[in-house]
């Protein structure tokens, strides 16, 4: 502890000396501050660095991936606000950090509706039918191979990838808990699955969502991501399809009923989300608008699932026993709220990042020296080491002047590159946990060439079919 505040005292002592010798990127006035080659620039990006470290040693250290970037974010800005209020140019610095909170609430709030009705169908338990269905149905260990990896890549662009993957991972160990290698191959192609899924739907990813809402490319235009994105599953999953056991699992004996309401539900969430994108295309408002009416809707329904069901545990004299009604307030307390405060973080940092200069750099080395579709090929690489969050909205706040064809083209391989390795999107991490000892780091990366192959299958057929975009 005394360590811990000496240091911290030497940090503080070295920004007070250091805060003084600013450079001015124009001479206007109003110009803001070149801070690239100043000593707070060089503390923001360390301090981003660390707690990117922390956040991919997530599953060795238990913390919580919010926890580190919330706090670079809240010291990068502070820093930011110290030197700008120092120049009498404050405005400027609250300004830029109201400019990055309003894009993160609109995503944030968004992300909220959508993981609220995910986690209502869940409470329903019409996850758990659907992964009943598929073990009572005793398919072979490749036939399920198979359907796993299809219904994440079918589930993926209307739910998250995280929650689909992980939903595919349950079925995989129901039937197949005991065969190492069958869990392993299958592991893989439910996370290539999932995030090729979700590369061509604006609400299958993160990214593809801060892309839509941005207005770079519209609702539509994503689906001609189908067929690339088709090709990033279908090649890793054929060839892994003869590493896969032959075997026949045991038929499970397990019967699960939906609650009710729960068709009611998904019907819901579907017109919720025709709702966003009826007031972006048609009224020109922005999507979350229509997300948070569609909120509404569930809210009213949960009224009356709530009245039904309190009625009919009065009607059979409480003989329903603890059953709770139904709450959407609860549900909106079940999102994933880590993941909800690590992409405020993401966003506040990387914003701040940008503010002092360095995305500009880094924009001009990528977008000016080299090609587009280079820099975007490069993207997706990055994506399977850094999360594609920060490395989506690093692109989307450097705005590079490109054809709607090289913004497909980032969008798909920042959404896709992660599959690469486990570590490079939220469903290979969260699989790694969930089928532990089986999918490992290790079994990924010997498949990693396959996946790369898919991966180069993916940005060659883009660039082919869809080079009317260009």
């Amino acid at each position: 502890m005394k360590n811990l505040r000496l240091q911290l005292i030497a940090v503080f002592s070295t920004l007070g000396c250091l805060f003084p010798v600013v450079a001015l990127a124009n001479n206007g006035a109003h110009a803001s501050l070149d801070l690239t080659q100043h000593t707070v620039g060089y503390i923001a990006i360390a301090l981003f660095v660390l707690a990117y470290v922390l956040v991919m040693a997530e599953e060795f250290t238990h913390l919580r991936k919010s926890k580190p970037v919330i706090l670079a974010a809240g010291v990068i800005w502070a820093m930011i606000g110290y030197i700008y209020s120092s120049n009498g140019m404050s405005e400027l610095a609250e300004a830029a950090v109201r400019h990055n909170f309003l894009e993160y609430s609109e995503l944030m709030l968004f992300l909220l509706v959508a993981m609220t009705y995910i986690s209502a169908m869940e409470e329903r338990r019409i996850f758990d039918a659907l992964r009943v269905w598929l073990v009572r149905k005793g398919f072979s260990l490749r036939k399920l191979f198979w359907l796993t990896g299809f219904l994440a890549f079918f589930i993926s662009p209307v739910a998250d990838n995280l929650t689909t993957a992980l939903l595919m991972c349950a079925v995989v160990m129901a039937v197949g808990g005991d065969n190492v290698r069958f869990v392993g191959l299958a592991s893989i192609n439910i996370v290539v699955g999932a995030n090729a899924g979700g590369a061509f739907s604006p609400f299958g990813d993160i990214t593809t969502l801060m892309v839509w809402q941005k207005g770079v490319v519209d609702f539509w235009t994503f689906f001609a991501l189908f067929i690339p994105s088709l090709l990033n599953f279908v090649i890793p999953a054929s060839v892994m399809h003869f590493a896969v056991p032959k075997g026949q699992p045991k038929a499970i004996d397990e019967r699960v009923v939906m609650k009710h309401g729960a068709r009611r539900i998904m019907v819901l969430f579907l017109f919720t989300i025709a709702t966003a994108v009826g007031f972006h295309n048609f009224l020109g408002l922005p999507p979350v608008i229509g997300m948070l009416t569609g909120l509404a809707y569930l809210q009213f329904f949960g009224f009356f699932l709530k009245k039904s069901e309190l009625a009919g545990r009065d009607e059979t004299d409480g003989r329903m026993g603890d059953v709770v009604p139904f709450d959407v307030f609860n549900r909106v307390a079940r999102a994933e709220w880590d993941t909800l405060l690590f992409f405020y973080g993401v966003v506040l940092s990387v914003g701040g990042l940008g503010f002092i200069g360095y995305l500009g750099l880094a924009s001009e080395l990528m977008y000016g020296q080299w090609s587009a579709t280079t820099a975007n090929v490069v993207v997706g690489l990055m994506s399977a080491i850094v999360d594609n969050i920060p490395v989506m909205f690093a692109v989307l706040t450097m705005n590079p002047d490109m054809p709607t064809g090289q913004w497909l083209l980032v969008t798909l391989t920042a959404g896709v590159g992660g599959s690469l390795l486990s570590i490079g999107s939220a469903a290979g991490v969260a699989l790694m946990g969930q089928a532990r000892g089986k999918y490992t780091f290790f079994t990924h990366l010997k498949w990693s060439p396959v996946i790369a192959l898919g991966y180069i299958a993916s940005i060659y057929g883009h660039l082919w079919i869809n080079k009317a975009y260009f």
